[in-house]
Parts: structure tokens; sequence; C-alpha cells
């Protein structure tokens, strides 16, 4: 939900390069298909997250469709900053299009690169594009000339190649265009539950004078701590370590129950559907609950049942 151009003027943007100035290791919320939306941001920022992602957009329907930009992008001027939104994208007009009515009321744009999933791939959209580099190139460019604030950042994710040195060249031919920083999910377009080769991160880092955000396999605090000593690199960006536990950064080895309240509180606050309400606290829930409580709780149906199941249960 964008508001008018009053509003846009009310929003209190950041420099998110303010935090890879500060010398610690950025904390990040990845971009997560129906998960990373606002109310979840507003959680993990609780919780010492420092950036958060949306979820990815495709640009075109979101220039194209005020009803997709209406569903597809909800903010608030006062705590979801500094926030990155994440588009998907193939076209460098289109994207700058994109950059342009989102400009006012986010901090920087991420340009997808990473997700290997067939639709994105088959439509020249996500992983495709790490085989593309002066496309890349380009669309970065683009933004970067057609976006008067240069506080807006540009950045990209994308995954590795076979050959490293093929990804090396379009980490630097994007850094040449003017990228603001670039997140390496350390695995090509063909793994998936492989292990992560945080050396190639490491590699890329190392060619680089831009920061470098390591993803990939993070699920605990002592896990990014791990990847940021084996990387170098200058942030670390979890997904699903967040998803099961949102106060990871803040140090829990497990979500508190003070979490689960604060969520509860949260996506009533905002109105966040039932399916989605109730698939977050299953995640929350999954190191806290027995095999049995997982089997009564997981097939709730309502809100209401919820909420007594957590009342009665655990007090919350």
């Amino acid at each position: 939900m964008i508001g008018d151009s009053t509003e846009a003027k009310e929003c209190r943007l950041k420099d998110p390069m303010d935090l890879f100035r500060s010398g610690q290791v950025v904390k990040i919320c990845a971009p997560m298909v129906r998960y990373s939306k606002l109310a979840f941001r507003t959680l993990v920022r609780k919780y010492s997250c420092d950036l958060c992602y949306t979820p990815m957009i495709v640009a075109a329907d979101f220039v194209r469709s005020a009803k997709a930009r209406d569903s597809e992008f909800t903010t608030n001027k006062a705590g979801d900053h500094p926030l990155i939104v994440q588009f998907a994208a193939k076209e460098a007009q289109v994207l700058c299009d994109a950059a342009r009515i989102i400009c006012p009321f986010a901090d920087g744009i991420d340009l997808n690169c990473g997700c290997p999933q067939r639709w994105a791939m088959a439509e020249g959209y996500g992983a495709c594009l790490i085989n593309k580099p002066e496309l890349v190139k380009d669309m970065v460019r683009h933004v970067r000339n057609q976006i008067d604030n240069p506080k807006f950042s540009v950045s990209i994710k994308i995954r590795i190649h076979e050959d490293l040195k093929r990804t090396v060249d379009l980490c630097q031919k994007a850094e040449a265009a003017g990228v603001s920083w670039i997140t390496v999910h350390g695995r090509s377009t063909e793994e998936r539950h492989q292990p992560v080769h945080y050396d190639a991160i490491k590699t890329i880092k190392q060619g680089m004078s831009i920061p470098v955000v390591a993803n990939g396999d993070v699920k605990t605090l002592k896990d990014a701590e791990n990847v940021h000593h084996l990387t170098e690199a200058d942030g670390i960006m979890v997904a699903r370590g967040l998803l099961a536990n949102p106060a990871m950064f803040a140090g829990y080895e497990e979500t508190p129950f003070k979490c689960i309240q604060d969520w509860v509180d949260i996506a009533l606050e905002h109105g966040t559907p039932f399916t989605c309400f109730h698939h977050h606290l299953m995640y929350m829930m999954e190191r806290i609950t027995s095999k049995q409580e997982k089997k009564v709780f997981n097939v709730l149906s309502s809100t209401s049942a919820v909420l007594d199941y957590l009342n009665d249960h655990y007090g919350v």
C-alpha cells in the first residue's frame, strides 16, 4: 500500500550504507515469498535485525498495476526502515520505473539474480541473470542514472557459477555500474540442499571494494558468527533461521515466549491473514513443542482457536 506524495515526503528514509560504514556485521532479514512482509519485518526489527527486505516483487506487474502495488507492498513511516524492496526484472527501464515509484517509501532496491525457481528462470528473471552480466550492469547503471537520491541503494542478490571466475566478473561489472553491495547465496543454480560454498563467498569478497553479504544455511547467531569468520563478509542475510527463531539476532537459541507474544500482538494489529499468522507460529514453535503438541496446533483453523491454545498452554 503506497500512499500519496504528501505521505512520501514524510517517510523517515535512511541511508542503508551507514550500516556497512559502521564496521559492525550487518544483520539482515532475507526476501522470503509470503513471509518477509511488514508484520514479520516489524517483529525481527524488535530483536536486533538491522536491515529488512520485502518479498520479491515482479517489477513489470508493479509498474503496470495499482492493484499489484497495493497487494505486494506495504510499509509504514515510522519503524520499517531501512527497507530494501526486491524486484524481479529483465529490462532496465522497467526496473527504473519500479524504482522511481518505490523510491519515496523505501531506502533501496535489490535486483533478484538468484531465484532458481523454474517459473522465474523461464520468464527471464532470477538466477538466469547471473549468465547475463552486461544486462545486470545495464540495469544497475540505469537505476543509478535515473534516481536522484544519492542515499538510495541499488543492490543485487546472486547465486554462484560452477566457474567462480564468471561470478567474480559479474560482481566486478556490477560494481563498476554503481551497485551498492552484493549478496551472495553460496550455491549454484542447480544446488538446493548441498553445503554452502563459503570459500566462494570469501573469494568474491576479496575481489570487491564494496560490501558483500553472505547468505545460506545460517540458523543461529553462532552460525552467523562462523560464516562471518569464514567469508569475511560485511553482512549476514538469514531466511529460514529467522522464520524458526525471529529473535535469533538478539542471541536467543530458540524462540522466547515474549517473541511469540510480540508476534501475536503485531499480527493482530496489522490484520495479518490467518494462514500467514498461523504459519509463522508453526515455524516459531517447531523447536519448543512436542510432536503431539504440533499435531494439535498445526491443524487449528481460526485465529480464536490459536489464541485459546496459546493462552491455555503457554499463558501467551
